[in-house]
């Protein structure tokens, strides 16, 4: 492309008397709707052999000259052109395809400002203000529409065969559905493999957490090639033991010990809350699942008669909050609390906290989905000692694991 001199610009500058960027403004709206006019012109004298077209005289649909009015989006702002007309399907424009209304890259600029959880109507003045464009709310859902055929080849891609860790959790939001707001549930999985790689299996939205969804999930997960778990790190909602029990009875299941507390807390007044949350880090704290369960009965022995609700739900939970015990102790600060998966759901918060309610289910889908791409972008490396970490699964589970082992 020749390059405008100075002496041009100044000329043009001089020419059009301009003193200020919304005269700049005005100025290239006009150049480059009269660029694109010539263009089509010579589209239209190449295609027909000779001019047989009026320039001078435009109207809204002159069948004479070929030619319809059209208002063309550009990045100087609104413009209309004359474009030619098709004659009986003779002649195709290649400048500005049949029912193109814009030239300006602004979908990658919608889609980045919605997936870090800019709302449609402050997209629509962000691009106001940049560019001058009118962009309506219903323009940037058909551009983020255009997503869906992305996130569901994302959401059926085939995963590994095996997952040394899965951790499963969801989050809830409002969304309207039939004229009312209704809570729903963000169904996650994110996945640790033999590498050492953390990534997100899956995206589910479905009505208020239950086992009943989790097993469908679970089930997909094993239709999409998941034919093993070592361990999954679970919440404590009821049923979802048996849920993944059914799908993957080898799986060794890890209740989260943080959720464990808070539910213990329930029960507990509030003058009491940091000294029943001291009793209770000596048991899983311990160095042996023998040494937490003497400072298990240390607790009864101390908070026992005032709160047995709390000793009864660690007993009976027992089983799957002491998984952790068997494990070496890079593996145990991994997976004795949900806190990565949570990590993972903080950041999908901040992009979501601008929307109190979602108008549909896909809407919630697609910035969940936006958001956890720019979440992965980031889970580069391998999981901190992952070395030591195989090393030991290897010999946990030797006919699971090794020969899967590149």
């Amino acid at each position: 492309m020749t390059k405008v001199s100075k002496e041009q610009l100044r000329k043009f500058i001089k020419e059009n008397n301009l003193k200020s960027t919304e005269d700049v403004q005005a100025a290239l709206r006009d150049l480059f709707a009269g660029t694109m006019q010539e263009m089509l012109e010579a589209e239209l004298d190449t295609h027909l052999g000779y001019a047989k077209h009026d320039t001078k005289n435009k109207t809204t649909d002159n069948s004479r000259n070929g030619h319809s009015r059209k208002t063309l989006t550009s990045e100087y702002g609104d413009v209309e052109i004359a474009v030619p007309q098709d004659r009986k399907n003779e002649f195709e424009p290649e400048i500005v395809k049949k029912n193109q209304t814009n030239t300006v890259g602004i979908e990658k600029q919608v889609v980045a400002l919605y997936a870090r959880g800019v709302s449609t109507r402050d997209i629509g003045a962000h691009l106001q203000q940049l560019y001058g464009l009118d962009v309506s709310p219903t323009l940037i859902s058909n551009i983020t529409d255009k997503l869906i055929p992305l996130i569901k080849e994302w959401q059926n891609r085939p995963l590994q065969t095996v997952y040394a860790v899965v951790f499963l959790d969801a989050i809830h939001f409002k969304v309207k559905q039939e004229g009312q707001v209704v809570n729903k549930a963000a169904y996650m999985v994110v996945g640790i493999d033999l590498d050492g790689k953390k990534d997100v299996l899956g995206i589910w939205i479905g009505e208020n957490e239950s086992a009943k969804f989790w097993l469908s999930v679970l089930n997909e997960l094993k239709s999409r090639g998941v034919e093993d778990i070592l361990i999954t790190c679970v919440d404590n909602l009821k049923g979802f033991s048996e849920a993944i029990s059914a799908c993957y009875p080898k799986a060794d299941i890890q209740k989260c010990v943080v959720h464990q507390i808070r539910n213990s807390l329930k029960y507990v007044s509030y003058k009491d809350y940091k000294s029943v949350t001291a009793a209770l880090k000596p048991i899983y704290k311990a160095n042996t699942e023998d040494a937490a369960l003497v400072e298990l009965d240390m607790f009864e022995e101390t908070w026992g008669k005032k709160y047995p609700l709390v000793v009864r739900s660690w007993r009976a939970n027992w089983d799957e909050l002491a998984t952790f015990f068997r494990y070496p102790p890079e593996m145990r600060r991994i997976i004795y609390t949900t806190n990565l998966i949570e990590g993972y759901h903080r950041q999908l918060r901040k992009v979501t906290k601008g929307k109190s309610i979602f108008p549909t289910d896909e809407s919630l889908t697609k910035m969940l989905y936006l958001a956890t791409m720019e979440v992965t972008k980031r889970w580069t490396m391998r999981v901190q000692h992952w070395g030591q970490i195989l090393s030991q699964l290897i010999i946990y589970f030797p006919d699971r694991v090794e020969k899967y082992i590149r």
